[in-house]
């Protein structure tokens, strides 16, 4: 037998309140899909299947934990102390931010994975923001259909002629809300492998130079070999 790899109830199990196990598992099933097939269109770097077992293994772990407290708070028979503790959780829960917290703790939209950059943005989910293309509107979500990266540029940054691998599609757009940066490279399952703050001026064209580089070298060391 080669290598096995686990993903959602096969890979935990844990109690279903707040459906926390599906969304652990459709994201295990992102997270695996597109390294696998990466994998065996034989254009992998290095380590990227490796990288599911570091990334979603933690995550995981984070959710039986998680359940674990929510097992003992929602006992349907509490304990004199366990009342209590209740009570001042759902004061807690009152609070937006405590409440936005724990939200994406059960949702599993507040998990960054580790990975290289120091920008805030990287190893975060990208929300699904509404996009203004040269084709028109679009939802930020729709432009992951074809299974391929998105390297998003929303302030002119990517320089022209850049040459992305055939699995990463270049998207200038406009956006109503703030992302928070100037570019996004957003892996196939959604979450962001790089990103910066930078202006267009002075950053390099075509194949050498500047952001060209630093993006052409952050696709080959996490998503993609050329060709």
């Amino acid at each position: 037998m080669g290598r096995v790899l686990f993903a959602g109830d096969a890979a935990h199990i844990h109690p279903p309140l707040g459906g926390q196990g599906l969304n652990l598992g459709m994201q295990d099933a992102f997270n695996l899909g597109w390294k696998l097939a990466a994998v065996v269109q034989d254009r992998a770097p290095d380590g990227l299947l490796d990288s599911y077992h570091a990334e979603r293994h933690p995550a995981a772990a984070q959710v039986l934990h998680h359940t674990s407290a929510q097992r003992v708070l929602a006992d349907p028979h509490p304990s004199e102390d366990v009342a209590a503790l209740r009570d001042i959780f759902t004061d807690l829960l009152r609070l937006p931010d405590a409440n936005r917290h724990v939200a994406g703790l059960m949702s599993g939209l507040a998990l960054r994975y580790d990975l290289p950059g120091d920008h805030p943005l990287t190893g975060r989910r990208v929300p699904d923001a509404g996009l203004v293309t040269g084709a028109g509107p679009v939802r930020l979500s729709a432009l992951f259909g074809s299974g391929h990266a998105v390297l998003l540029d929303l302030a002119g940054t990517v320089p022209a002629g850049l040459p992305l691998p055939p699995r990463v599609d270049l998207v200038r757009a406009t956006c109503a809300e703030e992302l928070g940066a100037a570019a996004l490279l957003i892996r196939p399952d959604g979450y962001v492998c790089w990103a910066t703050d930078g202006p267009a001026t002075g950053l390099g064209s075509g194949e050498t130079g500047g952001l060209g580089d630093t993006v052409l070298a952050a696709i080959a060391g996490g998503l993609t070999r050329a060709g």
